[in-house]
């Protein structure tokens, strides 16, 4: 759990075909899956992510960074950082890394489990992944994690 004054974060699992949404916050510590977000190939729907952002106002945001399994840096690694700058610079909120490492893998194994004990009725798709692994990224930092190396 994080120190200081209670805040709202969105979180985003960064991909070039969809970006993965979740919201949370500092007093429960908990993250809950967001609809996705399309990531055209001329960048992301800036319109829908500027509609989360409104609708919930939170006070930073958080961008998962691939790293490889054995640390270094994926190929992802500097795309998921300049759009996190690029989130940083339009909405004026600070932004913060977390290593996500394995959070889809996470994600898909625990939308699975759901789905097998009757939780879930509806298929696992794609986009319920990278949502999932979108909380998955934002529990870590409400946890106390940060990237690699930071």
């Amino acid at each position: 759990m994080r120190d200081g004054p209670a805040q709202t974060a969105l979180a985003f699992d960064f991909g070039l075909k969809r970006i993965g949404v979740a919201s949370g916050d500092t007093i429960t510590s908990t993250a809950a899956p967001r609809p996705v977000v399309a990531h055209f190939e001329s960048g992301p729907d800036w319109t829908a992510i500027e509609r989360e952002v409104k609708a919930l106002q939170p006070q930073l945001l958080v961008v998962g960074v691939p790293y490889n399994a054995d640390g270094s840096p994926g190929k992802l690694t500097a795309s998921a950082r300049a759009f996190g700058a690029a989130l940083e610079h339009r909405f004026g909120l600070p932004v913060k890394y977390v290593d996500e490492r394995f959070s889809s893998l996470e994600a898909s194994e625990e939308l699975k489990r759901g789905r097998a004990s009757g939780e879930r009725r509806r298929r696992v798709q794609r986009e319920h992944i990278d949502s999932a692994a979108a909380a998955v990224i934002l529990e870590r930092w409400l946890s106390g994690e940060g990237p690699l190396g930071e």
